[in-house]
Parts: structure tokens; sequence; C-alpha cells
């Protein structure tokens, strides 16, 4: 497979998921969860465990887009989380309705509070800070231990992985909170990973074969470490796949980020970081002919 000769392909897939999301988010905006609007959170100590499905059909008609997680160790505990500042009337029917189902006494077994944003926009503004701290200490890292080209290769494909992570998120119109933050820089340490083992290889492949072209050195470098990147990965998202899968509500809003931001790092260290290098290293000889 020829990297280089189909780089247009991959650009344009990446750049269709981004101009998705810009275009959502004009429509939509962005579904931020109760730790960025505030809202209102309920508490029922139910005696029984009670599956997510059935309390969210139940509550819907208030808020479609409830949260719900277990909470105590029966899971006996229902914890619900509107975006929504609920009334008084909205309250009473939700537990009317509770204790209709399922007996609950929910004079004495339910709880309900009014709360603000936890996250605010000095907490958003630090997340972004932390991104761009850490990738120009990326930058003078890899511009150290190899140069400034595979440097800045590096950082556009990590920001493209967040930003597909963003976009995917706008366009699905799922919830942001802060365990989406807390992704987020996950993926940032995460995406680099792979990319460095193919620059590493991109360096041996110029060392070893300094008269071959830069286009055979970099389709040589990714067909070489491909089968250790696949591995590396489907290994990493196995783990956080059964996470998901077996795991509360607030596990899987961790994990569910972490799942795009692997695939997307990916997908930019085989095909978008190796070929912004090429064409950062080829540039000054196409636009001097």
């Amino acid at each position: 497979m020829n990297i280089v000769k189909n780089k247009k392909i991959f650009f344009m897939i990446s750049l269709s998921i981004m101009i998705i999301g810009v275009v959502m988010y004009f429509i939509n905006g962005v579904n931020f969860g109760i730790d960025f609007t505030g809202g209102t959170v309920i508490q029922i100590n139910a005696g029984q465990f009670i599956p997510v499905d059935e309390v969210k059909e139940l509550v819907s008609e208030f808020d479609p887009n409830m949260s719900v997680i277990h909470g105590g160790a029966d899971k006996h505990e229902l914890i619900i989380k509107s975006t929504l500042d609920l009334s008084n009337t909205e309250l009473s029917a939700i537990a009317d309705k509770f204790a209709e189902k399922y007996n609950i006494d929910t004079k004495n077994n339910l709880q309900s509070d009014k709360n603000g944003p936890s996250m605010g926009k000095e907490i958003r503004e630090k997340a972004i800070l932390s991104v761009g701290i850490s990738a120009i200490a990326m930058l003078i890292y890899i511009t150290f231990r190899f140069e400034f080209k595979f440097g800045l290769a590096a950082i556009i494909a990590l920001l493209h992985d967040v930003l597909i992570t963003i976009s995917v998120y706008i366009i699905f119109k799922l919830p942001v909170n802060s365990s989406f933050i807390a992704a987020i820089l996950t993926i940032v340490g995460y995406s680099i990973n792979d990319t460095i083992v193919i620059f590493d290889r991109i360096r041996e492949e110029m060392k070893l074969n300094p008269r071959e072209s830069f286009e055979n050195i970099v389709n040589s470098s990714v067909k070489h470490s491909l089968r250790r990147t696949i591995n590396t990965t489907i290994t990493t998202i196995l783990a956080v796949l059964v996470l998901y899968i077996l795991g509360v509500e607030d596990i899987r809003v961790l994990t569910l980020p972490l799942l795009l931001g692997m695939l997307s790092g990916t997908y930019s260290s085989i095909f978008i970081a190796p070929t912004l290098w090429h064409y950062f290293r080829t540039y000054k000889t196409k636009t001097a002919k």
C-alpha cells in the first residue's frame, strides 16, 4: 500500500469528519453535561436493582437525556442526573412514578438537589491550556530527538486525534463532561506513542538506505511498523472495551472517548503523521523547482 500516494484520500476522510462536526456545532451546539451546565441530581434508595434502561424509560418524558448510574455495593441506589432545572412538580411526578411501579417509599428514600456547574469556563480554559503546553513540550522533545519536521507532523497528528474525538461527540450529541476532559488529556499522551515508533523507523530507514526516496522510506517504515502498531492498539482497545461493556455508566463515559481517541490515534499514526512529514520534507524541493 502506497501511503504517500493516497495521502489526499486519508486527509479528506479526516477533514470530512471535522467539517461535519463544525456544521453540527453551529446547528446543535455542544451537549454539555451537568458538570458544565448545572442541573438536578436525584438520589433514590430503591432497595432493589433497577436496570438503567427501565429508569430512563420512566423519566424520559421529563428529560430524555438524563444519565443514570448505580451506587452502593449492591447497586440498589440510583443516581439520576439532568442538565435541566426540574421544578418541584416534575420532581414529585418522578417520585410518584417510582413509588407506583417499584413500590418505593419515596418520601424517605428519595432526595433531590439543584446543582450549579462544577466545571466552568476557567476549567475548560485550563484543559485547553494543558493540551497546548503538552503539545509544545512534545514538539521540543521530538525536535531534539529527531528534527523539527518530525515534531511538527506529530503535533498536527495529535491535534487531529483530539479534533476527531470532539467532532464525533458533537455529531452524535454525546454528553461532554469532566470524564471527557480527562479522556482527552489521556489521549494526548497515548496517541503520540505509535507516531514516535513509526518516526523512529523512518529515521532508521534513512540511515540504512540514504539514497532511497522519501516516499519509499515512508511506505517501507509504515509497512514494517504496521503489525506492531495494530497489535498494540488491539490489545489496549480490548481492555478498554471490556470496561465499556461491563462497567457502570460513569466508567462508560470515560472509556468511550478513550476508544475513539485510540482508533483516531492509530489512524493518524499510520496515515497522517508520516505523510505530513513527507510533505514537509519534500516541500522545499518542490518549491525550488
